[in-house]
Formats: structure tokens, C-alpha cells, sequence
């Protein structure tokens, strides 16, 4: 299932799209439900996953919101 939405981490909007499974798989980030993900700011990719990492986070801010996402999504 795909989802859409987005998160405010202190003060910056990352709107977010992700793909996502019933259950883990080996193809999901640390082998949980979520197997695509893209992180935008400003319009701008700061986060991919693609069944592996395309673009890691790279300041805190967007780690936060990858955290944040996969504490309640995967």
C-alpha cells in the first residue's frame, strides 16, 4: 500500500511518500514494512530508500523525521 503525507520536525515541513507491506521483508528498511520511502524538503529529496539506500539522511532534522516515520510506520 502506498502512502502520502507529511511530518514537521523543528519548524521544517519533510512531506513524505512511502511503500508499505503487511508484514517485514528482507527488502523493507531493517527488515520492516516499509520497502520505499522518499523524504522531501523545500522540494527538494533529502532521504530515498528503494529497497536499499539511495540518499541516507544527512543532518539531523531529516534523520529525525526518518526516525519518527519508521517508529510509527514500520
Amino acid at each position: 500500500m502506498w502512502k502520502e503525507g507529511s511530518i514537521r520536525v523543528n519548524g521544517e515541513v519533510f512531506h513524505y511518500w512511502m511503500k508499505q507491506y503487511d508484514k517485514g521483508s528482507e527488502w523493507g528498511i531493517d527488515g520492516g514494512r516499509i520497502s520505499k520511502l522518499m523524504l522531501k524538503r523545500d522540494g527538494k529529496i533529502v532521504c530515498n530508500y528503494d529497497r536499499g539506500w539511495d540518499i541516507e539522511p544527512a543532518d539531523e532534522n531529516t534523520q529525525l523525521a526518518l526516525e519518527l516515520l519508521l517508529h510509527s510506520e514500520n
